[in-house]
């Protein structure tokens, strides 16, 4: 009756992420750090472990001489995200 949750995705940072790159065309790690309210060393371990599932792309350059570090969601991150929230949907609503 009820579909598996993704457990990539069950996570709250991980969700948190997806949530916000659903929304935006690219974010970079500063802006995902002041709405995640994670610490740096969390978001950045959980931003890897998206990237190493292909959910999200990320891409690292340099502004100002400091390191920037930019994600985006990718076909693969929005098919799952969107997946995730229909299973979420039938716990919620499961007649």
């Amino acid at each position: 009756m009820f579909k598996e949750l993704d457990p990539l995705l069950h996570n709250q940072l991980r969700l948190s992420i997806m949530s916000l790159l659903i929304s935006v065309d690219t974010a970079d790690f500063s802006y995902l750090l002041e709405k995640t309210k994670s610490s740096r060393g969390n978001l950045s371990v959980q931003i890897n472990k998206l990237k190493e599932a292909e959910y999200i792309q990320v891409k690292k350059s340099f502004k100002n001489n400091y390191p920037l570090t930019t994600c985006k969601i990718s076909p693969i991150g929005i098919e799952a995200f969107e997946k995730y929230v229909e299973a979420l949907n039938d716990y919620i609503s499961p007649v």
